[in-house]
């Protein structure tokens, strides 16, 4: 039996124990020939079940703790990597507790295991300090994936019968730290890091005889513009980013260069609805790009429901209009309609192979104004689902 099979079995085991564990004392312990009473058995069995319904009942509650943390566990899907077991923890703070029109800080532990052997843990935050005068986000995450493969291009993803695998475990660390320079207006340094282990490639022609295990590490800069009310779900407001990485030679067995661009803007189109927009552009160039840093349709919330690298290319550029509407207590829904198109080059920009993507959600809010959310999208290849926390963008 593998490790990840026998992991598997003991969740299940412990899952069935659970409750037994939990009504262990509701036997009379003074008389062990007696019956055990069949109402508190049935109280014991269902206590974990009230707490777990209280517990999700006021998890959106507003409350006057420095630490505000809440905890989630439960089945996941994603076209990648098919059904889940995920979970983790959401922490909301403040830097400046007596500071009204300062933004809540945040973050994020996540686990996920998959039946297809996919395990992901990772650690996001984003920090607001005093006076919004400085700001530190930081992306880490750790994961064994083992995934299918079409090629490199649009041509080779469009083709069924290019359908290959290889299995890949992979290491990535993205912080930045930056400096108010004007309201709303904000710069400094990043830095990007990635070691890829791959192994098990079915097709080593896709990778057009570069290495399997593969580490790249970029410095840069960021300049944003942000003037959004609220950074995990925004009602208003308007987010413009810009990251400069480089990747010299004297660090990456590949060089080469990035520009990564992000336009996004909310706006309430009337009572309970946002309207929110997201334009992205990811260019790498300057040199041999690694194929585990090539750009890929289907990732961080984008043209949801394609299977997340199928289409890959040194360029992405890619854009989304969502419809977010309230519906009653913490449910909501949205529409979205979005395109995508993966490129060489920019001569190589043809029309015939824009990637449309369509869909709906439904949305619960587990926190207040952080939503859990599954989402139903339909693609060029076939229908995908995307069960998550937090909104696409």
């Amino acid at each position: 039996m593998s490790t990840f099979a026998a992991v598997k079995c003991w969740l299940l085991i412990i899952w069935a124990l659970f409750p037994l564990a939990l009504t262990a004392g509701t036997a009379r312990p003074a008389d062990l020939s007696s019956p055990i009473d069949e109402a508190s058995f049935h109280r014991g069995i269902l206590r974990p079940v009230g707490w777990l319904m209280d517990y999700l009942k006021n998890a959106n509650r507003e409350t006057s703790r420095p630490f505000d943390c809440s905890f989630i566990c439960g089945p996941t899907y994603k076209s990648t990597t098919s059904f889940a077991l995920g979970g983790g923890m959401t922490g909301l703070y403040k830097w400046d507790r007596n500071d009204p029109a300062l933004q809540q800080s945040s973050v994020n532990l996540f686990f996920n295991a998959s039946v297809t052997g996919m395990l992901k843990l990772s650690l996001e935050g984003h920090n607001y300090m005093r006076g919004d005068r400085q700001r530190w986000d930081y992306e880490l995450y750790v994961e064994n994936l083992p995934t299918d493969f079409w090629g490199i291009g649009y041509r080779n993803g469009v083709r069924n019968e290019n359908k290959s695998s290889y299995h890949q475990i992979r290491a990535s660390f993205k912080p930045n730290y930056l400096f108010r320079m004007a309201p709303s207006f904000y710069l400094g340094p990043e830095l990007r890091f990635q070691h890829s282990h791959s192994f098990k490639v079915r097709r080593p022609d896709y990778l057009e005889g570069q290495q399997y295990d593969i580490t790249s590490t970029g410095l840069g800069i960021a300049v944003q513009y942000d003037s959004r009310d609220f950074a995990l779900n925004a009602y208003r407001g308007n987010f413009i980013r810009i990251e400069q990485l480089f990747f010299p030679k004297f660090m990456n067995t590949y060089w080469f260069n990035s520009t990564e661009l992000t336009i996004r803007s909310y706006r309430q189109a009337w009572r309970g609805g946002v309207l929110a927009m997201d334009l992205h552009g990811l260019f790498n160039y300057g040199g041999p790009v690694p194929w585990t840093m090539l750009s890929l349709v289907g990732g961080n919330g984008r043209m949801r429901g394609y299977y997340e690298g199928r289409y890959r290319d040194r360029n992405i550029l890619e854009g989304q209009v969502e419809l977010r509407q309230h519906l009653f207590g913490r449910f909501g829904c949205v529409v979205w309609a979005g395109a995508a198109n993966v490129f060489h080059d920019r001569r190589h920009i043809y029309m015939n192979e824009v990637l449309p993507s369509v869909g709906t959600g439904v949305r619960w809010e587990f926190k207040r104004r952080v939503n859990i959310r599954l989402d139903f999208g339909l693609t060029k290849n076939k229908p995908g689902f995307e069960f998550s926390i937090n909104e696409a963008f």
